[in-house]
């Protein structure tokens, strides 16, 4: 097939499939794919090099959004290789070798449109910094990070998700300044550090907050009063005691989702009135009652209708040492309960 004849091709698959993009750009991108990925003529924008035990990132076509580096055996994140790829809006690195020292100065800053940037299980001690402020997505999970720069998320206003799991970070990394300037942060995750009491300076923003696996041990009083969108908090495996949960410290209107499995509780905590899912398993909880536990009264609740009564639907009680059957008080105090583990 002569070169004319392929061309004529190309531009009828790029006005089918490539209708995003001009269509000397599409000839470009698909051009200019580097010869170790594979760039889908249906899928211009998209650059794939993953599994493909590369050592360093080959040169980027311009008009890449999407870019795919995952499971190869890659150092450094080279300013160089990625100098024409200023329109990225997905970066995936997880898996690699990268270090902090070998992600180069202004290799990610200068990605104006980068809104993912995923560098799961690499070798990174350091939260990369600086960052680009289109972040939306960061995850980080399963390095060796014991440090949040300074000032690293300042700017950073559009970043909504933060996965910090199985890392490195200790209480003294995690300061009242660590998260400044993250005033939309929906979710974060800081499981499987090595934190012994709660993260300080949480943006108010903050929905979810993940802290499995560290060895949390109390919660200060009013420790949620400065999150007011807090609706799903996960504090499994931690070495919580009742001793170390103040009564009304989960009194927050906003919470839907509290699981508090594996710990060393010996009674059930304060359970507030729109809390719709309530784990419990796994701890020294000897006994539950109603009279005890519930928000409201039992006889205030005789004259009231659904929309008053506590929305507890799911409650899991399993690994500790109550017997059933469920005392009658608690039926009757949470009565829209779906479901009881025990």
């Amino acid at each position: 097939m002569s070169r004319l004849l392929s061309l004529l091709c190309l531009c009828l698959v790029g006005q089918v499939l490539s209708q995003d993009m001009p269509f000397e750009e599409y000839i470009a991108q698909i051009q200019a794919c580097p010869k170790e990925c594979r760039c889908p003529a249906n899928f211009p924008r998209a650059v794939y090099c993953d599994n493909k035990g590369l050592k360093s990132i080959p040169n980027i076509p311009p008009h890449t959004w999407y870019l795919y580096l995952q499971n190869n055996l890659i150092e450094v994140l080279s300013a160089d290789a990625l100098r024409n790829a200023t329109e990225l809006r997905w970066l995936n690195l997880n898996r690699n070798k990268i270090n902090t020292n070998g992600v180069q100065e202004g290799a990610l800053s200068a990605m104006s449109h980068l809104a993912h940037l995923y560098m799961d299980e690499n070798l990174l001690s350091s939260v990369p910094n600086p960052l680009p402020a289109s972040l939306e997505h960061l995850r980080l999970s399963h390095n060796r990070i014991s440090s949040i720069p300074a000032r690293v998320f300042i700017g950073l206003d559009k970043l909504n998700l933060l996965d910090l799991q199985g890392n490195k970070l200790m209480d003294d990394d995690v300061t009242e300044v660590s998260f400044k300037g993250l005033t939309n942060l929906v979710q974060i995750n800081l499981a499987k550090n090595q934190l012994s009491s709660m993260p300080i300076g949480l943006p108010p923003s903050t929905t979810q907050l993940f802290l499995d696996g560290n060895n949390i041990e109390k919660i200060p009083t009013g420790f949620f009063k400065d999150l007011p969108n807090m609706a799903f908090l996960r504090l499994n495996h931690n070495k919580l005691g009742s001793s170390g949960v103040p009564k009304d410290v989960f009194n927050v209107s906003s919470i839907l989702d509290l699981q508090l499995s594996h710990n060393q509780l010996t009674e059930v905590p304060f359970i507030p009135s729109g809390l719709e899912q309530l784990h419990l398993d796994h701890n020294n909880i000897k006994t539950v009652s109603g009279a005890n536990i519930c928000p409201i009264s039992v006889e205030a609740m005789q004259d009231s209708d659904n929309d008053s009564v506590p929305r507890l639907r799911y409650l899991r009680l399993d690994g500790n040492t109550i017997k059933p059957p469920i005392p009658r008080d608690v039926i009757l105090c949470f009565r829209l309960l779906r479901s009881i583990v025990i």
